[in-house]
C-alpha cells in the first residue's frame, strides 16, 4: 500500500480581498506542488459563495494546469445536475486537452439551494439529473454522434467537438456523503471521493457499504481511493489546533450556514458543534509524527491511498500555507509511507 498527496484548493477568500493577488498566490502553490510531489491539483465547485469570494473551478484548473506538467487536474466536484451535458463534455474534453491527458472528473449532487434554483432547477431532481447527465457525457466523449431525450436537453445527431485524450474517458470519480450516494458511486463511477467533514468512525463504516456496492456491480475495489481530510501540522496537537482553528472554524461556519451537514449521515450530521467537538474524530491535527499516525491509521482501515490536503481556509496567510505543504511532502508523507 502506497500514499499520494493532492493539493485540495478552494479559492475561497473575503470580499474585499485583493483578488489579482490571491490568484498567484494560487499559482505559486500549484508550481510548488509539483516540485513537492503532490500527485493531483484539485479544485472544488460553488456559486454565489457569500460571505466569501471565490474562483470558479474550470477557468482556474485550466489555467493551474498551464504551470505543471506531471500533476493530475481534478475537478473535486463539479456539481453535476446544475449544468448541461453537452457543455460540460466539451469543456471537459478540453481541459483534458490542455492537461495532457492528466485529467480526472470529479462530480457530485450539490446541496445548496440557491444554487439549485440559479440554475433553474431543484433538489429533487438532483439525482436523476446527475445520472442523465453523466451518462450523456460519456456518450458525447465515447460516440461520434448522440441522439438522447433528457429531462433537460435534447441532443439531436449531437457531436462533443473535441474528444477527450484519454479513452475511451476519464476517469469518473463521485463524491458522496450519505450511504445511498456512496451506492451510487459504486455503480456509475471509477472511484468513490470520500469528503472531509464525516467522522473517521462513519467513514469506516460507510467502506464496508461501498465494498458490498462495488461487489454488487460486480467491480474491483478501484486503484486509487481518494479522500480529503482537514489537516495542519504544529509542534504538538494543541499548537496545531491553536494556529488552525480561527481559519477552520470560519468555514465550518459557513458550510453549516448553507446546509452540508443535512447532507450527513445521521448520528454525524451537526456541522454546527463548538469546535473542540467538531475537529474529535474529523479533522487531522498534530505533530508530524501525530498526523503521519493517524493517515496510517485511516489508510489501514479503508484503503484510502489518495489524500487531498486543503491546507489553506479563508483568512490564512501564504506563509502558513508554503510552510504546511513543506511539512505534509517533506516529513509527514515519507513517514506515512514508511508506516504502510
Amino acid at each position: 500500500m502506497s500514499m499520494d498527496l493532492s493539493l485540495n484548493i478552494r479559492g475561497q477568500y473575503p470580499r474585499g480581498d485583493d483578488m489579482p493577488r490571491r490568484l498567484e498566490e494560487l499559482l505559486e502553490q500549484v508550481r510548488l506542488a509539483e516540485q513537492l510531489g503532490f500527485s493531483a491539483i484539485t479544485k472544488s465547485q460553488h456559486y454565489s459563495s457569500s460571505p466569501f469570494q471565490e474562483i470558479q473551478q474550470i477557468p482556474f484548473l485550466s489555467r493551474a494546469a498551464a504551470e505543471v506538467k506531471n500533476v493530475k487536474i481534478i475537478t473535486s466536484i463539479t456539481l453535476l445536475p446544475l449544468h448541461k451535458p453537452l457543455d460540460l463534455a466539451e469543456q471537459l474534453a478540453a481541459l483534458d486537452l490542455i492537461s495532457g491527458g492528466n485529467f480526472v472528473f470529479g462530480a457530485g449532487l450539490g446541496y445548496r439551494e440557491i444554487e439549485f434554483r440559479a440554475f433553474g432547477t431543484t433538489q429533487s431532481e438532483r439525482v436523476h439529473r446527475l445520472e442523465e447527465n453523466l451518462k450523456a457525457i460519456k456518450r458525447l466523449w465515447t460516440e461520434e454522434a448522440v441522439s438522447m431525450h433528457g429531462s433537460h436537453f435534447d441532443l439531436l445527431e449531437a457531436n462533443c467537438s473535441l474528444k477527450p485524450i484519454q479513452k475511451p474517458h476519464p476517469p469518473i470519480w463521485l463524491g458522496a456523503n450519505a450511504d445511498v450516494a456512496i451506492e451510487r458511486a459504486a455503480r456509475l463511477a471509477d472511484s468513490w471521493m470520500i469528503n472531509p467533514h464525516n467522522r473517521v468512525d462513519t467513514i469506516i463504516r460507510q467502506i464496508e457499504t461501498y465494498k458490498r456496492a462495488l461487489d454488487k456491480a460486480n467491480k474491483p475495489f478501484p486503484k486509487t481511493l481518494p479522500i480529503s481530510r482537514e489537516m495542519f501540522v504544529g509542534k504538538d496537537r494543541d499548537d496545531a489546533i491553536r494556529q488552525a482553528q480561527p481559519y477552520v472554524e470560519e468555514k465550518y461556519k459557513a458550510y453549516h450556514k448553507w446546509g452540508q451537514d443535512k447532507q450527513m449521515p445521521l448520528g454525524d450530521n451537526d456541522l454546527g458543534l463548538a469546535f473542540e467537538e467538531l475537529q474529535d474524530g474529523r479533522f487531522l491535527f498534530g505533530s508530524v509524527d501525530e498526523v503521519a499516525d493517524q493517515i496510517i491509521a485511516l489508510s489501514k482501515a479503508t484503503g484510502i491511498n489518495q489524500l487531498g490536503c486543503p491546507v489553506q481556509w479563508v483568512g490564512m496567510p501564504q506563509s502558513h500555507v508554503i510552510d504546511q505543504m513543506h511539512l505534509m511532502a517533506k516529513e509527514v508523507l515519507p513517514r506515512v509511507r514508511q508506516g504502510l
